[in-house]
């Protein structure tokens, strides 16, 4: 029974040396890719503008870049987040009933994850304020967090694809009619 035991620690140790070399050799070759997409990232003006936007990091960026193409292809700014199923379903008979569902997830899941990761950083992880992370915390306070991600990633796209439009950069105040708390001064009768 002793000699099947040491037998079993050796077989599992050794299996364990073999998991770890592997998981080396993935993190290494990840290592690897992470700094090229980071070079390709550094060498691209379109990239390096979106990333300005809180939020987008260089992996959002790229696989927007990458995904949209070219951006003359969309009439309207808007239609790009229904071009990566980030818009509600419509269910509708006759004309009785017209209710919306949950998002289509049409399109590329890539770059709706990532842009849904973006929206989640820009409304959890970003320390600045901005009219577009105002906006979306209002809808968190009607309706749900995931509900706020959905409409913030679907936000960003427009936003993303309508700076790449027109070469502009993005304003930190526009888009929001309240983007800082008003003191309320007391009515004079």
């Amino acid at each position: 029974m002793r000699e099947l035991l040491e037998g079993s620690d050796l077989i599992l140790e050794t299996m364990i040396g073999t998991m770890l070399e592997a998981r080396a050799a993935t993190m290494e070759s990840y290592a690897k890719l992470h700094r090229i997409v980071l070079q390709v990232v550094k060498h691209d003006p379109l990239c390096r503008r979106f990333m300005a936007v809180p939020g987008v990091g260089p992996i959002a960026a790229l696989m927007f870049k990458v995904a949209v193409d070219d951006p003359h292809r969309f009439s309207r700014s808007r239609t790009v987040g229904a071009h990566f199923g980030l818009t509600p379903r419509r269910f509708q008979s006759g004309t009785s009933i017209d209710y919306a569902g949950r998002i289509s997830k049409q399109g590329d899941v890539n770059v709706r994850g990532a842009l849904c990761e973006a929206a989640a950083g820009l409304l959890m992880r970003s320390r600045r304020w901005s009219a577009l992370k105002a906006w979306g915390l209002r809808i968190v306070k009607r309706t749900s967090m995931l509900c706020a991600i959905v409409a913030v990633a679907r936000k960003l796209a427009t936003i993303l694809h309508r700076m790449w439009i027109d070469g502009s950069e993005f304003k930190w105040s526009g888009g929001a009619a309240i983007t800082q708390k008003v003191k309320l001064m007391p009515r004079t009768a």
